[in-house]
């Protein structure tokens, strides 16, 4: 029997190098000059130090990129100005070595900086696109980003463009399931499942790693946490040792993890032990993309670096039940929380609204008999998404498939998307010391801004959505577009010391 069908388990182009003339290099020292006339950091297309900051709760968040920089000359003036005076200086500044008489080199280049000098031009273009509408006219597809609900929908679309043109991702074919290349679908952490089961059959996958931007590590915490280790033993050793091994192999077979020690790696992760398992590995967590559901920031999250991706349940491995529910005209619930009480939070929610009398305002531990959970996301107007022990949890993603106001009481939480979505048009954030005044706080949100972010939220619903096969704008392009930035943020170089590469 396969085993990839088992217990609500998921199943499942070559370019040539050629030349790498000097003007693939110019770009690059542009590219620098642009950036070193702004005040963010140089390509910090995924940052806390941009204007477009603030994207999560508690203090997290990113940006696609500065699109309010004190430089007011246009990039494709610095392109054509600066480029033979500073050549030099950009070039040793990203480890290429320009040759004095540049304009009459035809030297071949390395494959990686070709790579690299592919990428140098995807963020001149990104830059160039934030003058641009959101509309271009080639643009042939239905939906267009566009409205408040993102920081900068132009970019936003250009980004997505590029990263559509240009990404190719490598999957290390090492390991075997039921621990790699494989992982649950019908299950809270569905999403590693269908994100190893997505990337094998994309398009952006590539089988050439000497073409890859990036490098997936295909292994599911969920299933170390159900194959590896002994249940109640509170001994991760063993998911640990599992970690660093394949890693260890990863590097001793491929020169790839050592060439960049990991930073153009990344691993995907839902389950709550996701970020403790990558500390098993240093470089894992001190250089990697650790894409994560517990995007806490006070738990080693970094927003500039790590990429924060929804927890989506899935009961039946699709959404197909789970999206829609009646206009705001139908809800007759003010306000909707049911769940456990664990965490710091969810305590201080129930002593002052739990189980009261009040219609308007629905707060369980548990439901009452004969309610059901997803019909009581569709009657209410605001549902709360609280943490627990951690700060991840399916509620934002339901209530935003069913139409439902989210409310946000979380803290060093980095909202999923927040590098290119401004979360509080569509959603209402809280701290702890809110809960007390929570009706009059909701109360005094006024019809025509709840219509709004109501609308907004089924907006963006679709940024949160599983497909299978995946459509573009889904939970799987968004996870990979958030990667992308990220990779924007950096650049490789050949001559990097191998010492202590783990």
């Amino acid at each position: 029997m396969n085993p990839r069908k088992k217990g609500g388990i998921c199943e499942r182009g070559r370019r040539a190098a050629g030349k790498c003339w000097p003007a693939a290099l110019f770009l690059v020292a542009a590219l620098s000059l642009f950036f070193a006339g702004s005040k963010t950091s140089v390509w910090r297309f995924a940052s806390n130090n941009s204007p477009l900051q603030h994207g999560g709760v508690g203090g997290g968040g990113a940006a696609v990129l500065n699109l309010s920089s004190s430089t007011t000359t246009a990039p494709s003036a610095l392109l054509e100005e600066n480029v033979g005076q500073n050549f030099s200086t950009a070039s040793n500044k990203f480890g290429i070595a320009g040759p004095k008489n540049a304009r009459n080199s035809t030297r071949r280049c390395s494959k990686l900086e070709i790579l690299e000098a592919g990428l140098a031009r995807s963020r001149a273009l990104i830059m160039r696109g934030s003058n641009l509408t959101s509309k271009d006219e080639d643009d042939d597809d239905e939906f267009i980003p566009e409205g408040p609900m993102y920081r900068n929908a132009s970019s936003f679309n250009r980004s997505y463009k590029e990263m559509e043109k240009k990404l190719k991702v490598y999957v290390y074919k090492e390991g075997e399931p039921p621990v790699f290349h494989f992982g649950p679908c019908k299950h809270t952490y569905a999403i590693e499942g269908y994100f190893i089961q997505a990337m094998d059959v994309s398009p952006f996958r590539t089988y050439d790693p000497d073409e890859a931007h990036l490098f997936f590590l295909p292994f599911s915490v969920t299933m170390l946490t159900e194959v590896v280790y002994i249940r109640d033993s509170h001994d991760w050793s063993l998911m640990k040792n599992a970690a660093f091994d394949y890693v260890n192999v990863i590097a001793g077979k491929h020169p790839f993890w050592n060439r960049s020690r990991g930073a153009d790696h990344f691993m995907l992760a839902c389950h709550d032990w996701g970020p403790e398992i990558s500390f098993a590995v240093p470089n894992l967590h001190n250089n990697s993309i650790r894409a994560l559901c517990n995007a806490n920031t006070s738990e080693r999250f970094d927003p500039e670096r790590d990429v924060s991706i929804p927890e989506i349940h899935l009961p039946l491995g699709t959404t197909a039940s789970l999206l829609g529910g009646p206009p705001p005209s139908g809800r007759s619930v003010l306000v909707f929380y049911s769940g456990g009480l664990h965490g710091p939070i969810r305590p201080i929610l129930m002593e002052h609204w739990g189980n009261n009398e009040d219609k308007d305002i629905q707060i369980h531990s548990y439901l009452p008999k004969g309610q059901s959970y997803y019909d009581m996301m569709r009657k209410s107007r605001y549902c709360i998404c609280p943490s627990g022990y951690e700060v991840a949890s399916p509620r934002m993603v339901e209530a935003l498939y069913m139409g439902c106001v989210p409310v946000l009481i979380k803290e060093g939480y980095v909202v999923p998307f927040s590098d290119v979505l401004n979360v509080k048009t569509f959603a209402v954030l809280l701290e702890t010391k809110d809960i007390p005044n929570l009706k009059k706080i909701l109360v005094s949100i006024l019809e025509k801004k709840y219509l709004r972010m109501q609308k907004r939220g089924i907006k963006v619903r679709r940024h949160f959505e599983i497909n299978n096969p995946p459509k573009r704008f889904d939970a799987f392009h968004m996870i990979l577009h958030s990667i992308w930035l990220r990779r924007l943020n950096f650049r490789l170089r050949d001559n990097l010391d191998h010492d202590n590469l783990l």
